[in-house]
């Protein structure tokens, strides 16, 4: 009985060193995919986000991990086959040690966010921009859903387009919703002086009146406005024009 009981101790225990050395294992030491995770993939994850994918940093590689993986790829001219290699993950910690922060707008035409995390508009914006941020502030605490603002305009939740695609609508700039590949040709190319949109295959946010309109906001903060400035690499930037 007691021998039969230290073998299975034994056998759990030897059981158990594979995950915690995964846990452990130094960055770019080994190749990541779908079902690793450890404080390497936690990694990786949070230099995606700075380098402009957006990209949970929960440390468990998943389907939403693959999917920034393959637009980083793409991006890279690499194979987008969703999978990390230790070269590729060294890669996507130079692009956001290079990313560099989207510039503020010029004194007294920023715009602030209150204490129940809705935008307020400076007295010399346009009208336009305006109705941006009103449109914005309807779902700014909406939650993120994948798809969310696509089928029709108003949803349960949002994504990242389609949270862009409500509030540009409020203003009459949109009459459908767009994806964001959509919005990496929309508009004109270029910062804008009010409104910038940043596109790539797999993420979209825009700035108004020196405010970043993101869902990856949303999950620091509780609303899609926030003062932080966030890295433009690896994005398509355009604006609506005139504005």
């Amino acid at each position: 009985m007691h021998r039969t009981l230290r073998a299975g101790v034994a056998v759990v225990a030897l059981a158990l060193i594979p995950v915690a050395g995964a846990a452990a294992a130094p960055y770019a030491s080994r190749t990541l995919s779908k079902g690793t995770s450890g404080s390497d993939v936690e990694a990786l994850q949070r230099y995606l986000g700075q380098a402009g994918y957006e990209t949970a940093p929960d440390g468990e590689f998943g389907p939403a991990t693959a999917r920034s993986v393959r637009s980083f790829e793409t991006a890279e001219q690499r194979r987008p086959d969703g999978t990390a290699t230790p070269s590729e993950q060294r890669l996507v910690r130079s692009r956001a040690e290079q990313a560099e922060p989207e510039p503020a707008a010029e004194d007294g035409e920023e715009a602030y966010v209150d204490d129940n995390g809705l935008a307020v508009a400076p007295a010399s914006a346009p009208e336009a921009v305006t109705a941006i941020i009103e449109a914005g502030n309807e779902i700014a605490t909406k939650p993120y859903r994948y798809g969310g603002g696509h089928g029709r305009w108003r949803d349960s939740g949002y994504d990242c387009s389609g949270s862009m695609s409500y509030a540009l609508h409020g203003a009459g700039l949109l009459d459908t919703p767009l994806d964001s590949t959509g919005f990496m040709s929309w508009g004109e190319r270029g910062r804008g002086e009010w409104v910038t949109t940043y596109a790539n295959a797999g993420h979209s946010f825009m700035t108004v009146a020196g405010l970043r309109f993101d869902t990856s906001a949303r999950k620091r903060s509780g609303t899609r406005w926030s003062e932080a400035s966030q890295s433009a690499r690896g994005y398509r930037v355009r604006h609506p024009e005139g504005l």
